[in-house]
Parts: C-alpha cells; sequence; structure tokens
C-alpha cells in the first residue's frame, strides 16, 4: 500500500473544531534531557544532541512560567481540547514540572486527559508526587531493552534500563494509566519482540510509532523502519485488529492481545494509512517529508505555539496573553483558523 492523503476535514472553528477531530495539545517543559537521542525532535525546538555536540547551538530561552502554561492548558481544556500532553527533553527535568502538574485541577476523563511523556529514568524517585497530581497516564518512551541499545541510540549517553524498568514497574502501582512507546529503527529491531513482550507482562498498553523525519534527523542513525512487519507479527497473536483512520494525524492499527492481567491493546502508527491534511498544507515546501499531517498544536516554554512540527515559521507568539484566557484563545483560533484555510503568511 502507498502513503495517501486522507480527505481534507472540516476544521473550521479553531482550537474547539481541532479538539472534535481528535487533535491534542502538546506542551514542552523544556528541552533538557539526560540522554541525546539520534532521532529527537525536540517538539520542533533544537534537539539536545544538537546541543551536546556544540555548545553554541542552545534554544530558544525560556519566557513563560508555570502559571502562564497553566492559564493557558485550562482556557485550552475549557474550549474543547480533550487530550493533553507533557513533554520535553524530558520533562522531569524541568523546574516547571512540579509546579505545573500539581496545578492541573481535579477533572473527569470524559472531559480532558493528562499525559506525562518521559524517557523514565527519573521517575521512580519523582514517582511520591506524581502519584498525588491529576495526571491521568505516564507514557514511557522505551525504544531501546539494554544499555547496549541506549548507548547505541543516545550516541553513548549513559543510561540504565535497569532504572527504567523498575520506574515504569512502580508507576503501574500509582498511575491510573501506564503505557509505552516504542519508535521503530534499525539500532532496536532486535529488540522490539522483547519490548512488546515486556508490555504484555505488565499489561501496560504500548504505542509503536514510525520515524518522523525532521532537518534534526535527516541522514543520521539508522534509519527508519517501516511497520509492516511487525503488524504481521501482532496479526499472527492478536484477537482482533482494527484499522483506525478518523479524527487528525495518521491512521493507526490497534491490535487487542493477550496479557499477563488480561486483555490489552498494541497501537501501530502506520502512514501507510494516510495522514490529515489542511489548506496550508497544499503549497507546504515541507508536504513530500511529513508523515503525520495535522495532529497537535505545541506550546513551548518559549512562548509560541505551532500547529506544525516542520514548520517553525508558522508558530504563534503568545507572550502577550497567557494571562488573559480569552485573548488567548481568540488568538489560537484564528491562528488555527489561518493554518486550516491555507492564509498564514
Amino acid at each position: 500500500m502507498t502513503i495517501t492523503d486522507l480527505p481534507l476535514p472540516d476544521f473550521t472553528g479553531g482550537a474547539a473544531a481541532f479538539a472534535r477531530r481528535g487533535g491534542q495539545l502538546r506542551v514542552s517543559f523544556g528541552p533538557r534531557c539526560q540522554l541525546g537521542c539520534w532521532f529527537c525532535h525536540n517538539e520542533g525546538e533544537i534537539p539536545p544532541r544538537i546541543t551536546h555536540h556544540d555548545r553554541a547551538i542552545q534554544p530558544r530561552r525560556r519566557v513563560l512560567s508555570a502559571t502562564d502554561l497553566l492559564t493557558a492548558i485550562n482556557a485550552m481544556t475549557a474550549a474543547g481540547i480533550q487530550r493533553v500532553f507533557f513533554t520535553g527533553g524530558e520533562p522531569l527535568l524541568s523546574p516547571l514540572a512540579r509546579p505545573v502538574l500539581e496545578g492541573m485541577p481535579a477533572h473527569r476523563t470524559s472531559e480532558y486527559t493528562t499525559t506525562l511523556i518521559t524517557n523514565g529514568l527519573s521517575l521512580a524517585k519523582d514517582l511520591d508526587w506524581l502519584a498525588g497530581t491529576a495526571l491521568d497516564r505516564i507514557k514511557v518512551s522505551l525504544h531501546y531493552f539494554s544499555d547496549a541499545s541506549i548507548a547505541a541510540i543516545a550516541e553513548g549517553k549513559p543510561g540504565d534500563i535497569a532504572k527504567i524498568k523498575a520506574g515504569i514497574e512502580a508507576a503501574t502501582e500509582h498511575i491510573p494509566v501506564v503505557e509505552l512507546n516504542l519508535l521503530l529503527q534499525q539500532q532496536n529491531a532486535h529488540e522490539v519482540d522483547a519490548i512488546i513482550d515486556y508490555a504484555r507482562s505488565l499489561g501496560t498498553g504500548l504505542q509503536i510509532i514510525e520515524l518522523v523525519d525532521t532537518d534534526h534527523n535527516a541522514g543520521l542513525g539508522g534509519g527508519k523502519i517501516p511497520s509492516s512487519g511487525i503488524s504481521a507479527k501482532l496479526r499472527a497473536i492478536a484477537t482482533s485488529e482494527e484499522v483506525v483512520t478518523s479524527g487528525t494525524g495518521q491512521g493507526r492499527r490497534v491490535f487487542t492481545v493477550s496479557g499477563v492481567k488480561g486483555t490489552m491493546t498494541i497501537e501501530v502508527i502506520d502512514a501507510s494509512l494516510g495522514r490529515h491534511h489542511v489548506g496550508q498544507c497544499a503549497t507546504c515546501p515541507s508536504r513530500p517529508n511529513c508523515v503525520e499531517g495535522f495532529w497537535a498544536v505545541r506550546l513551548d516554554t518559549a512562548g509560541t505555539l505551532a500547529p506544525c512540527l516542520l514548520r517553525p515559521d508558522l508558530r504563534l507568539d503568545v507572550t502577550g496573553h497567557t494571562r488573559a484566557p480569552a485573548a488567548l484563545l481568540r488568538e489560537v483560533n484564528a491562528h488555527l483558523d489561518a493554518f486550516t484555510d491555507g492564509t498564514l503568511a
């Protein structure tokens, strides 16, 4: 099957309409990370790997406070955003992580969900306070299953797979939902089966992702691996398979498999199932490299909100509105409407 584009959806109505399509808000706490994974896109910011190599190349300066981020998050969830993801870098290294996560109000998952994406290296240490927050889910990026693979993927940066696994296992006792992310690449191809077995042994969900090429990782590492081979293996052990192409973002295959604690799901993000594009994408010079389409808006501590990972020139400066929710929503809605209409300069 070749990569095909899904029909353009009706995205009129800014953030509210985007939310109805299943889009997500990704809040980056900052670029710091203990690792320097070769594939990292750092939500469009300068990845840690680049700064590790050249200290003269630094990400943008942090200008937003925890209060600013909470105001923006609360405004956008009130407007209809139903999925909020906290990312980095490694978010737990940021001084903003604890005040923001502890400041998130209690909510029902029918209103919106909150997810922390972490590499797991400090997870066990931070679980005491994380357990008292309104987090609904923790996703651990488990792209390796040995210290040797961590070193291969993170360009020699030391990792500790035992510490990561201990954090994951402890989190299952304290956090409502724990899931794993696995980015397919040549460096971990020999460990994919072991990671699948590990997820099944814990009963956690697992999402398997194809590589996203950006300006920061092009030509590095071992390159991408298509998900078709993994899907074929999962099909042999699954009790059911559902293909999902609705909503915002890439299509995915959802396999139901047996685990130690009962049935669980393994999602495979599959670029061959299509992507959602909107008006701005029609003439975008980055479209040939786009495997995600329009599925997330990214808010960073440098004070910008981006509707596209590959186009930093389309960022919206929100620094003047983070203490004024109504004004912020007006700006965000106008920006998303212009993006979906294809009228952003």
